[in-house]
């Protein structure tokens, strides 16, 4: 499986990019992980977009939500100082190489964010008098330095440019001699060993074909199907494609289909950067898999050792258990032989016969025994400790106690290994539970890393306002501020629109979309409980509040004669219809959009017609990061199984949107 994109892909994706992105503004810049860089895109008459830059691997767009760390890394940081609000202004790539170049205008002028997109990458922010601010590494090579203060330097050429060379140029590939022709043509030209084998395999000549034998008839259709895949690219004609293997796991991708791989399946794609997006998408599911199956493959091993050393060892305990308790039951059903034997030892001793006299005597009369019951084995006089043999087993006796209290100390070794024997066991079915819930959270790990990750968002217009849709299907939207109170009535509002406001200053506009309707009195209800939450009363902790209704021909932005009316100030005349005592509330919960889950919020009547689970808010005191996770965990409490964990993923932001004020209470 191919990681890193090649000159030629950076080439077609350089060609998408330019068009998509030139002219809008950078609105954040996140660093995901040591390597990866995200840039959120806004600009006029075009969709949000998220770039996504790993250095050394890729460059495209992006559809996926990807997790943003809480505390950014500082060199995002330092991103952002300059950067932020910047307008992207051109997208090159730096001569055939696999660097791009985006060039930002910010406020001190032109600044240059350099992506090498080769060996171990960089990312390098060049100020516009043309020295490096920032780098993700910063090296000192031969040829050049990746340092602060220094001027910014491209890396050398690793070849020709191929669409600079004419095919004069291809001849030199004689100049290799016997080396491989697949091999020269990527010294030759700065392209890769892929797309070398690709031009070679159009082109008719077999790879492994010595330089020297070239003829001039290969280095024709060598040219010629070079200029062919080059001329698919630079003219936009792409046929972006993501190939499988057999067992459908995707391999590689390509700008245009390539004959190097007319064997595998693949899948079409609109673009070049949705063909990226959904390759390293499956890459990463397969890398995260990879990782918790390693590192939990670790855990278990290092549990299953551990267990097959506890198994042995209480192998070893029972053996010893039940050997004791018998050299105890032998010793009792031979409890006269062993007495006389040793009290004739002692009695020998005690009459002033010597320990080698003894052990000499008794010896001689093992010899001359022909079937004993009892043999003599060995004696030792200094711990007075006498070795027999009795049905094949070697016991041990102390002479200095009796031959019962012999027979009870073997008997205690075999209780005494019994009791471990039952610790050993307790061990080890420990161990045992250990390894099934690894295996266990093991498997869930694996399943929640192969799922794939979750699309970001898509804004509908009316989204940058407050907004829901009433229980009879009217879209109703409300200012955030001042500036889209603005916005809202002089582009948005129509004449057979009904507009809303709290009776307290600071309150935002509310339109309700009739759309050539007439609105129903709970839809004007719904909306008004709008107004009145989203207003400065929910800040002032008011349980309710009065809320009015005028048709757009009331609502006028000129003010009586020397009079002066604020950014998101308007004027009424004319009759007011008021709704009384309007309670300030709010809710949050989850609607399924086909297999997307949207977080939604606005009049508790409205949300629970609409929402698969959801929560009440009234004006309260909690900040609205902890009520969002309390809102999120509740919600996913309250959702089927099989949404807990899709809701649990959604961002804490989508929660916060909704909440008013930025504080609150839930409701019991």
């Amino acid at each position: 499986m191919r990681i890193a994109m090649s000159s030629f892909d950076i080439a077609a994706v350089v060609r998408e990019l330019g068009p998509s992105i030139s002219g809008m503004r950078i609105d954040n810049v996140y660093q995901l992980d040591p390597k990866t860089l995200l840039f959120r895109l806004r600009g006029p008459g075009k969709e949000p977009s998220n770039l996504i830059v790993e250095a050394g691997v890729r460059i495209h767009l992006t559809s996926y939500s990807l997790e943003k760390p809480k505390r950014p890394p500082a060199f995002s940081m330092a991103l952002r100082k300059y950067l932020r609000n910047g307008k992207v202004v051109d997208v090159h790539q730096y001569g055939f190489e696999r660097v791009v170049v985006i060039k930002v205008y910010g406020k001190d002028g032109d600044y240059a964010l350099v992506l090498e997109l080769f060996g171990d990458g960089n990312v390098i922010l060049v100020a516009p008098n043309g020295e490096i601010l920032h780098a993700l590494r910063y090296r000192r090579m031969r040829d050049r330095k990746i340092l602060r203060g220094e001027v910014f330097k491209f890396p050398p050429a690793s070849g020709k440019d191929p669409r600079n060379i004419t095919r004069r140029c291809l001849e030199e590939l004689r100049n290799y001699g016997n080396m491989e022709v697949v091999r020269a043509l990527t010294r030759l030209l700065s392209i890769g060993g892929l797309n070398a084998e690709e031009i070679l395999l159009r082109a008719g000549v077999d790879k492994r074909t010595p330089c020297e034998s070239l003829s001039e008839r290969d280095l024709d259709e060598m040219y010629t199907k070079l200029r062919e895949v080059l001329s698919e690219i630079e003219t936009g004609r792409l046929r972006p494609v993501v190939f499988l293997d057999e067992d459908g796991e995707m391999v590689d991708f390509a700008p245009v289909p390539l004959k190097v791989y007319s064997h595998l399946r693949r899948i079409e794609y609109k673009t070049f950067n949705e063909a990226l997006d959904e390759y390293y998408a499956k890459i990463i599911i397969r890398a995260k898999a990879e990782d918790v199956t390693e590192k939990s493959g670790r855990e278990i091993g290092r549990l299953e050792r551990t267990l097959q050393d506890q198994k042995k060892a209480l192998k070893r305990l029972k053996k010893t258990a039940e050997h004791n308790r018998k050299l105890g039951d032998i010793i009792y059903r031979h409890l006269n032989e062993l007495i006389a034997l040793t009290e004739r030892i002692m009695n020998e001793k005690r009459r002033g016969k010597e320990w080698s006299e003894i052990i000499k005597d008794l010896e001689k009369e093992k010899k001359r025994m022909e079937v004993p019951s009892v043999y003599f084995e060995s004696l030792n006089p200094k711990e007075l400790m006498l070795e027999v043999s009795v049905e094949g087993e070697k016991i041990r006796l102390d002479l200095r106690k009796s031959i019962q209290e012999n027979a009870a100390r073997y008997y205690e070794m075999a209780k005494k290994a019994r009791r471990k024997i039952g610790g050993a066991e307790k061990a080890i079915g420990e161990v045992e539970a250990k390894i099934a819930e690894l295996r266990r959270q093991m498997s869930e790990r694996l399943e929640e890393a192969q799922k794939p990750p979750r699309r970001a968002v898509k804004r509908e217009w009316y989204e940058k306002f407050r907004w829901f849709y009433s229980s009879d299907g009217f879209l109703v939207i409300g200012g955030r501020d001042a500036s889209t109170n603005e916005v809202l009535l002089r582009r948005y509002m129509e004449p057979n629109d009904v507009v809303l406001h709290a009776e307290i200053p600071g309150a935002p506009f509310v339109l309700i979309k009739a759309g050539g309707k007439s609105v129903p009195e709970r839809t004007i209800r719904e909306a008004a409980q709008l107004a009145a939450s989203y207003s400065r009363a929910w800040k002032e902790m008011f349980t309710s509040l009065d809320v009015y209704w005028v048709t757009p021909q009331q609502v006028s932005k000129s003010p009586p004669s020397g009079e002066y009316l604020r950014r998101g100030s308007f004027m009424i005349y004319g009759r007011k219809n008021y709704i009384r005592g309007v309670p300030l509330e709010v809710a949050i919960g989850i609607k399924a959009y086909g297999s997307e889950l949207k977080v939604i919020g606005g009049p508790p009547d409205a949300i629970a017609r609409q929402a698969k689970a959801y929560v009440r808010l009234v004006p309260g005191r909690e900040a609205s990061g902890r009520l969002a996770k309390a809102v999120r965990s509740k919600l996913a409490e309250a959702s089927p199984s099989e949404m807990r964990n899709e809701v649990l993923k959604i961002p804490i932001e989508e929660f916060q949107r909704f909440i008013p004020y930025g504080r609150g209470a839930l409701k019991t």
